[in-house]
């Protein structure tokens, strides 16, 4: 397979109001729009996934409308939303402990923006951008770090996408306890996994459209949940064996690394794109 080189950048956009967040995503927008539903094309739809973010993420709606008139493109409202985007399922494996955070994001080169990006939306926050202003995962001022994966299963529902659950928690949280509670109250549209640390706390929460937050058994994430996988998505995604790697492993960078943690190129071209360490203690 021909080898690819994939560039990340880091840019810092501030509260978003001076041109330099509409400059990064302007260029993107033509790929970006292509991922809303058509429920989400239509006007009932637009103002449908406007309310549900007005319902559950209020501090953010200013934000929402600021961006949304920086980009300056038609269904720049409700794309940001990200409550009318396409299902997606990256694989990733990840760890909360003795105050770090530890990730592996696993993509094709050409799926992830790779872009770093320092803001001040509502409060200081670093973190590996996606979908214009989704968060990977990252950390706020405060010392709370956030991550996700995958959860596996193929449920889809009305939600968001865990990239804007992500940044919600680190615009609005303090630590592991607060963002635990508050995602209780937040649909999310995929099952997917969330690592959260802070200083003093490290859990995994299981999210989907079919259940309601779950504390996992320790701070720990590949792709899958409580529900064990089939043979053929372990053959896939190694979830299972990644799983017990890193518990093995605990939070060292090295053994990120290497495999089967560090995953090398596969058939649909998707492999270890980078590793994130936060250290919030």
């Amino acid at each position: 397979m021909r080898q690819q080189h994939k560039t990340f950048q880091a840019i810092e956009v501030g509260d978003g109001g001076d041109g330099r967040w509409a400059a990064y995503a302007r260029p993107l927008w033509q790929e970006m729009e292509a991922l809303l539903t058509e429920e989400g094309r239509t006007p009932e739809g637009a103002d449908r996934f406007r309310a549900l973010f007005r319902a559950h993420m209020p501090e953010m709606a200013p934000v929402l409308e600021h961006l949304a008139v920086q980009l300056d493109r038609p269904g720049a409202e409700v794309f940001l939303t990200h409550a009318a985007l396409r299902p997606f399922s990256p694989a990733c494996t990840q760890i909360g402990q003795n105050g770090t955070l530890l990730r592996n994001y696993d993509l094709r080169p050409d799926q992830c923006e790779g872009v770093i990006v320092s803001s001040c939306l509502l409060r200081p926050v670093i973190g590996m951008q996606d979908m214009l202003w989704g968060l990977l995962d990252g950390m706020n001022d405060a010392g709370l770090a956030v991550s996700l994966t995958w959860g596996g299963r193929s449920a889809h529902g009305r939600g968001f996408a865990i990239l804007v659950v992500v940044r919600y928690l680190l615009e609005t949280c303090d630590t592991v306890d607060e963002a635990v509670a508050r995602l209780r109250s937040l649909p999310v549209a995929v099952p997917q996994n969330l690592t959260l640390v802070d200083a003093v706390k490290a859990v995994t929460v299981f999210v989907g459209p079919d259940m309601p937050p779950t504390v996992a058994p320790d701070a720990c994430a590949a792709n899958h949940q409580h529900l064990p996988v089939t043979d053929e998505q372990e053959r896939a995604l190694r979830t299972q064996e990644r799983l017990r790697a890193i518990r093995a492993a605990g939070a060292d960078v090295a053994a990120m690394l290497k495999p089967p943690l560090y995953r090398p190129v596969d058939e649909q071209g998707s492999r270890t794109l980078y590793t994130a360490h936060y250290r919030p203690a």
